[in-house]
């Protein structure tokens, strides 16, 4: 049977490292401006801006080859 310490021993070490992992500074919060898109090709029409898409409801879709 293996002790309890080693069992909780990766658990402790894994949230200790979540708790000292350096933030990478993209937040978001309500009332923030949203990030401009950018990326690859952009299929089905001109590269928009988001002053272009403002006051519009807009889904975006994230895909990959795979």
């Amino acid at each position: 049977m293996i002790p309890r310490t080693l069992v909780l021993l990766p658990v402790i070490l894994a949230l200790a490292l979540w708790a000292l992992w350096p933030d990478r500074g993209e937040s978001f919060a309500i009332g923030q401006k949203a990030p401009e898109i950018s990326g690859g090709p952009w299929i089905n029409s001109e590269p928009l801006s988001l002053s272009d898409l403002k006051g519009r409801v807009i889904v975006v879709e994230f895909w990959t080859y795979g």
